[in-house]
């Protein structure tokens, strides 16, 4: 199961960290990524962590604003943040936690089995 927490409506310029809590695997090797979709849009990867060594990327439109974390350092912990700076009104979008088996961090949504619901996060003054 994979569930996502912490959207909200926030002013441009704000903060905000994204939880998602993975549970029901058994998974030693693994990538949890951060994507988005916005109305009419094609949904977007932002970022992955794996665990181990805890690898990151980020996509280019995040990189310098979203910094990707995760509780504990052992696989078991499977509770990946995002914290999202500096925000736009085009951050606006459902966030959206999904996980991969494997530890080769990549943004390829092909690669993501399992999902959550997403959270909103609304960008508006």
């Amino acid at each position: 199961q994979v569930v996502e927490s912490g959207g909200a409506l926030v002013q441009p310029g704000g903060s905000l960290m994204l939880s998602c809590t993975v549970s029901g695997f058994t998974l030693d090797y693994w990538t949890i990524g951060w994507f988005r979709q916005a109305p009419g849009k094609e949904r977007e990867a932002l970022s992955c962590i794996t665990s181990i060594d805890d690898d990151t990327l980020y996509a280019d439109s995040v990189k310098e604003r979203f910094t990707i974390s995760r509780d504990g350092s052992n696989s078991a912990d499977k509770t990946v943040y995002l914290q999202m700076n500096s925000l736009k009104p085009e951050d606006s979008a459902v966030y959206l936690c999904a996980v991969a088996i494997g530890s080769d961090a990549t943004l390829d949504e092909r690669q993501f089995l399992s999902w959550g619901q997403g959270t909103q996060v609304t960008v508006s003054s």
